[in-house]
């Protein structure tokens, strides 16, 4: 793997783009987040469940901390925490994502510190581990662990928006998340039908990287991402890479199910 950071969860790297400033768009907070605990699950296209997972989060005035992490059944793992303020604007603090075991294909441990802009990643080559640290001259619109929320926050007649990303390949680099709405979806909920607004998310990359990437194999496949919308916007699903050159799996929230009474009481 040459990592990424999602995800959008999941969810979204690209292996080139020179690094430096990019302009910044920041989000603005239609939503303040608070207390969570959510279950999820990782999932292939035809079902199969690869990994289960927590969505923890805590508020405490105006500053978030999430936790996304799942928990692979080959023993693969994935840890993402993120910590942001929601003071008018969603703005990144800090971030810090691992990946290892044998969904990836390179473990990785990145860390960003969304203040003095440094980058370190830590990952393993040829056997040997590394670890590589930069300062970086970060954009105040970052998105490493907060996707989810950002999207839920997008206002609905925005046709386009854009933010950034740190990406490791293993070098840090800066790249931009193209996000699109391509219209609404039904979907069932018990007995209610409902429609989830589908945003189409590309990995944009710059300059001469751009042109050529789609020819090299380097452009990432796009990320779907499901918002229902409402006074009470929520993640839905996703579908895209978790890992740089990894398939397309599905993100999507899982409900808890309870043993049959007679084997709860044993």
């Amino acid at each position: 793997m040459r990592l990424r950071s999602l995800a959008l969860a999941p969810l979204l790297v690209c292996a080139a783009l020179r690094p430096g400033a990019i302009p910044a768009e920041e989000i603005a907070v239609r939503h303040p987040e608070g207390l969570v605990h959510g279950f999820v699950a990782l999932r292939t296209l035809d079902g199969r469940t690869l990994a289960d997972g927590d969505l923890i989060q805590t508020a405490r005035g105006g500053r978030v901390t999430s936790r996304l992490i799942f928990r692979f059944r080959d023993g693969s793992l994935h840890d993402e925490t993120v910590v942001y303020s929601q003071d008018r604007v969603f703005r990144m603090w800090s971030d810090h994502l691992v990946q290892k075991g044998p969904s990836f294909e390179q473990p990785v441990d990145l860390q960003i510190d969304g203040q003095s802009g440094q980058v370190t990643v830590r990952y393993a080559e040829e056997g040997k581990e590394k670890t590589l640290t930069e300062r970086l001259t970060l954009p105040t619109d970052l998105a490493n662990g907060m996707m989810l929320t950002l999207m839920k926050n997008l206002r609905p007649d925005a046709p386009r928006t854009e933010v950034s990303m740190v990406a490791a390949t293993p070098k840090p680099r800066l790249v931009k998340l193209v996000i699109t709405p391509e219209g609404e979806d039904p979907f069932v909920t018990g007995g209610l039908r409902r429609k989830a607004t589908r945003y189409n998310v590309r990995v944009q990359i710059g300059g001469v990287a751009g042109l050529l990437a789609p020819l090299v194999g380097k452009q990432p496949p796009d990320t779907h991402v499901w918002i229902l919308g409402g006074e009470a916007p929520a993640f839905v699903k996703s579908e895209g890479p978790l890992g740089t050159g990894g398939p397309v799996w599905r993100l999507e929230l899982v409900s808890p199910t309870w043993p049959p009474a007679d084997a709860a009481a044993r």
